[in-house]
């Protein structure tokens, strides 16, 4: 056998192509791994808590940094209403 029929039976055989398979698939679950959603959520940001009184500002707590979860509790949190007076979350 020369080596163009050893390359022709190797390259062109089933076994190859499932090799590439796993090649293949191994290095999407590597990127899934590295490149997760997880990866978002190291963001932080300055939030304050502000009471609005008929549309105007009455009071407004002191900044604070939040991050991950609890940034995200924040930001999903609705403003809480009690007739004329609005306490909402502001984060820049």
């Amino acid at each position: 056998m020369n080596t163009v029929t050893i390359f022709l039976l190797f390259f062109g055989s089933n076994r190859f192509r499932m090799n590439k398979k796993l090649i293949i698939s191994a290095l999407f679950i590597f990127i899934a791994v590295t490149f997760n959603s997880c990866e978002a959520l190291n963001s932080c940001k300055i939030c304050k808590q502000v009471t609005y009184i008929d549309g105007a500002v009455t009071h407004e707590g002191g900044e604070s940094e939040y991050c991950d979860a609890a940034l995200i509790a924040i930001e999903t949190n609705p403003d809480f209403i009690d007739g004329n007076k609005r306490i909402s979350w502001e984060c820049r």
